[in-house]
């Protein structure tokens, strides 16, 4: 009797953000797949695992995307034979038991996959750690991190530059706004094991960066749509360079004003508001609370959003904000 053996299908599920894409790249470099799929979109693309309920008996990492948000679509995977890997730093709610299921899963404020990537690995590729962290605006956790490992300060700015325009890419109401799809991003990291080369030699991060700062640009001559004692709220036209730009410029006006709140709003083709949210940099919480508080919002503590913000809950949103930061800077 011949025996027919089915390959185990693998699949890497990633954020297409600076943190996405660099903590896929340490685990890669540290355990090589090249033959898995890789699945991911726009930074606020994250219920991905939608895409993978039909799969059965793979192996599927899962990194910086929410579990509560991928929950029913998780149950399905394991109850369909399949083991995952899941990294995470954003809220889960009650993480599943199961023996297919390894979650490391942590919110706490200071931290992003990559650092959490970066600890699973004892420091094995810790320098894309830095940039997932630069990446994801958490500059005090990434300059931590490179004084430990002895980084001058030329490589540690190298190190955040990256990160900066690894999540400028991410940004966008569709693909077709950013400079290149997320997967293609990755795979141009794929070849450097030392980020500082790649930083050197990559044509990508050389077209990110001119598109960057032609973007910020135009986005920094914006005056404050709304400004109080709990923060500011700044608001973008329905342009794809402002879609683009709306997370990285929403954490430089944090790192302005650290001790205030910043909301960039963008309009939306379909007249509706996309919303990114920032926490002060001295009190990274609330942005979640405040996010979830309006249809397709989420996030976490430090950093969250709305997808579709009805034009008419506007001014709901700045009463809202204002609200929840104010009491805060109380």
């Amino acid at each position: 009797m011949a025996w027919i053996f089915r390959a185990v299908s693998r699949i890497d599920v990633f954020n297409g953000d600076a943190d996405g894409i660099c903590a896929l790249h340490q685990l890669r470099l540290a355990r090589p797949q090249p033959e898995a799929r890789l699945l991911t979109g726009v930074k606020r693309d994250i219920a991905l695992l939608r895409q993978l309920e039909e799969e059965r008996d793979s192996h599927v990492t899962v990194l910086d995307i929410s579990l509560e948000t991928n929950r029913a679509s998780l149950l399905k995977l394991l109850a369909n034979g399949c083991t995952v890997f899941y990294v995470d730093h954003h809220y889960a709610g009650e993480v599943p038991v199961s023996e297919r299921l390894t979650a490391h899963i942590d919110p706490e404020p200071l931290l992003c996959t990559s650092l959490l990537v970066n600890w699973l690995l004892e420091d094995k590729h810790a320098l894309w750690a830095v940039a997932g962290a630069f990446g994801d605006n958490l500059d005090e956790a990434a300059f931590q991190l490179a004084r430990r490992l002895g980084l001058s300060q030329d490589e540690t700015e190298r190190l955040r530059e990256i990160g900066i325009l690894l999540n400028y890419n991410g940004y966008g109401a569709a693909l077709d706004d950013l400079y290149f799809h997320p997967a293609e991003l990755c795979r141009l990291v794929r070849p450097y094991e030392n980020p500082l080369a790649f930083h050197a030699e990559s044509p990508a991060l050389r077209t990110l960066r001119e598109g960057y700062q032609n973007d910020m640009d135009r986005a920094l001559s914006f005056a404050p749509l709304h400004e109080d004692k709990a923060g500011r709220v700044f608001r973008l036209p329905a342009e794809a360079w402002a879609r683009r730009v709306s997370g990285v410029c929403a954490n430089a006006f944090a790192q302005q004003r650290p001790a205030l709140a910043h909301a960039l709003l963008t309009d939306n083709s379909d007249g509706s508001l996309l919303v990114s949210v920032r926490a002060p940099l001295q009190n990274r919480n609330g942005a979640d609370l405040l996010c979830r508080q309006f249809p397709t919002g989420g996030g976490r503590a430090a950093a969250a959003g709305i997808n579709a913000l009805p034009a008419d809950q506007l001014d709901d949103f700045i009463k809202a904000f204002s609200c929840q930061f104010g009491r805060q800077a109380v």
